[in-house]
């Protein structure tokens, strides 16, 4: 994570995830970051997880440290869902994991991630079920968040 700790994210096994590739400078910042906040607070006592990871690969919007990004995020966003170590989205340094989202779920433009705060929902089981785009607002999520929370 964000704090130098390893995760194992089989412990999110059972939990519906929201993964989200985060930045602290984008158009998308403050009402995404509010937004997941909402969704976190409402939502994770019934299962679900917000697993964001920031990543500079989009006009460089997400320039701080580990620690500066962590402490804005909780501070100003008020923050309570894990933030991971920064990462690439895309290209030959990808992220295992985002390798892993983007086979599982293709996007309209191939598999590429196009910009900040893409959106991939993932089941209880691992499987992924749905990716959105950086435009698709968190709280537009609800209705599959909860329908997977209810499986």
């Amino acid at each position: 994570d964000a704090r130098g700790n390893d995760v194992d994210l089989r412990i999110y096994k059972g939990k519906v995830l929201l993964i989200v590739n985060v930045a602290s400078r984008c158009g998308f910042t403050n009402s995404d970051y509010s937004e997941l906040t909402e969704l976190y607070k409402k939502y994770k006592d019934q299962g679900l997880e917000i697993l964001a990871f920031p990543c500079n690969q989009f006009g460089s919007q997400e320039p701080g440290t580990n620690d500066e990004i962590v402490e804005f995020a909780c501070t100003r966003f008020k923050a309570e869902y894990p933030i991971f170590d920064k990462i690439e989205v895309n290209g030959e340094n990808a992220s295992p994991l985002y390798t892993f989202l983007k086979l599982e779920e293709w996007g309209i433009f191939g598999d590429d991630i196009q910009w900040n705060f893409a959106k991939f929902l993932v089941d209880k089981n691992g499987q992924v079920v749905h990716r959105y785009y950086p435009t698709t607002p968190p709280l537009s999520l609800e209705h599959d968040i909860k329908k997977l929370l209810e499986m």
